[in-house]
């Protein structure tokens, strides 16, 4: 990636995908999405920009008026040493007030997640990709998975006829 010589900072479209949890629209159905900032320390940030981190079984929480990031799981950054970050801490999401009121209206309904769906860096802040999930039963998943295969098949087969 070109760096721009007059702040050091990453040029270009300004948006750099950490991680992606592919998982959560396997299990969940996502209703809608919602994008928030991170709070982290220094040493997490050098470890998001190597791309150590994984959102698998991550979740957000609502705790006395706060959003927070529950169980993502951010590499230690090494030249840090034992002054490094703990790797699967609670971290604190950067959203306004109504925003954090609205879910937790609708996580309050029976059934509703908060599911981190991607972590990113956009204009060089670090930032998340929430959605608002409901579960997904076994039957839909397969169904979804069938789906999935019959319109490979068919990709398959109009790319041969093509030819």
């Amino acid at each position: 990636m070109a760096r721009d010589t007059r702040n050091g900072k990453p040029s270009g479209d300004g948006f750099d995908l950490v991680a992606d949890n592919r998982k959560a629209r396997h299990d969940f159905f996502i209703e809608e999405t919602l994008e928030a900032g991170l709070a982290l320390t220094g040493t997490e940030v050098k470890s998001l920009r190597a791309h150590r981190a994984n959102l698998r079984d991550s979740y957000a929480r609502i705790k006395n008026g706060e959003a927070f990031l529950e169980s993502v799981h951010i590499g230690a950054y090494a030249p840090a040493g034992q002054f490094s970050h703990k790797e699967t801490r609670a971290r604190k999401l950067l959203m306004h007030r109504r925003e954090i009121d609205r879910l937790w209206g609708r996580v309050r309904e029976k059934g509703y997640s908060i599911v981190p769906l991607k972590l990113y860096f956009k204009n060089g802040r670090a930032k998340v990709e929430l959605g608002l999930a409901k579960g997904k039963h076994s039957y839909d998943k397969r169904e979804a998975i069938a789906r999935k295969t019959s319109e490979r098949e068919i990709e398959r087969a109009l790319k041969g006829r093509n030819r």
